[in-house]
């Protein structure tokens, strides 16, 4: 099995530490959830995975081989993020079938009979300039750059920011399409997790900077739930169990639970037990 390896990954910025000390694996054949709030790192990571960003210290490898400097390996991985709006940016006098050219040439696999079928998909007039997009339209113009690239490992940088609800769902079922016919690895972060979450296999989380978990998201979920009811009744229902995210209101209390191999809430008929969803979980596990 083919996979992304990365080894005690640490960045700093003008003596700032951003990330500290990563340890994580990306397997083939999966689509992970890489979520954190504003400032964890996720766009960082992502960038030094893909060798768009050096890293301070330690090192990503692809089945064994650095990704530093190493074309061969480098071919194999997308990172598709946010194109800077704006005509003074770098990309702003390019048309989109301009850019998609460019695309091209970079990546070895480029189909770009797929990309002008998702060109009509989202919409997009290939002969307009990229300065003259939406946030919106700009978005779609990253999609169909990582979903074309026929990349191994593709990453995508909040790809639906902009994008009205059809389109994002249009996204998705895109997405999960095309893992379905090719197999291929996504990394997608995201701030709209609940209508994202189904899709992902697995789930990162990322807090200030550190890997918080890396989980089966359908596991992750079934195994937490929310406690609520007079304080005293869900403090002795969850007592010794791992415990996120207090809520109080008067003499009530809420908790959210992570459970582990074994463990129960103690039942009873005064306490309220109900599961959470990956987008409650995050703000229990990072909301504090």
């Amino acid at each position: 099995m083919s996979k992304i390896t990365c080894t005690n990954i640490r960045k700093s910025y003008k003596g700032k530490n951003v990330l500290h000390g990563i340890n994580l694996e990306l397997e083939s054949g999966k689509i992970y959830g890489l979520i954190g709030r504003n400032g964890a790192g996720k766009t960082t990571l992502l960038s030094i995975i893909s060798a768009q960003n050096p890293a301070s210290g330690g090192e990503v490898r692809l089945d064994g081989d650095k990704i530093w400097e190493n074309k061969k390996v480098l071919e194999r991985i997308c990172f598709s993020r946010e194109l800077p709006s704006g005509v003074n940016s770098l990309t702003s006098s390019y048309k989109i079938k301009e850019y998609f050219k460019i695309a091209g040439i970079f990546y070895k696999n480029w189909d770009q009979t797929y990309a002008d079928k998702l060109a009509v998909d989202f919409e997009l007039d290939v002969n307009t300039r990229l300065s003259k997009l939406s946030k919106g339209m700009l978005s779609a113009v990253t999609i169909i750059v990582a979903l074309a690239s026929k990349c191994d490992y593709t990453f995508l940088d909040e790809p639906v920011a902009g994008l009205d609800v059809i389109m994002r769902d249009k996204f998705y079922k895109l997405l999960l399409e095309e893992y379905m016919e090719t197999g291929r690895t996504f990394v997608i972060s995201t701030h709209i997790i609940d209508e994202a979450s189904s899709v992902f296999e697995d789930v990162i989380i990322i807090k200030d900077g550190q890997l918080l978990l890396q989980e089966n998201t359908e596991e992750l979920v079934s195994r937490c739930v929310h406690v609520s009811g007079k304080e005293s009744d869900v403090d002795e229902a969850v007592a010794g169990l791992d415990t996120y995210h207090t809520e109080m209101v008067g003499r009530s209390k809420g908790v959210t639970v992570m459970l582990k191999e074994g463990q129960s809430v103690k039942s009873s008929e005064n306490i309220s037990v109900q599961s959470v969803s990956l987008q409650n979980l995050f703000i229990a596990l990072c909301g504090d």
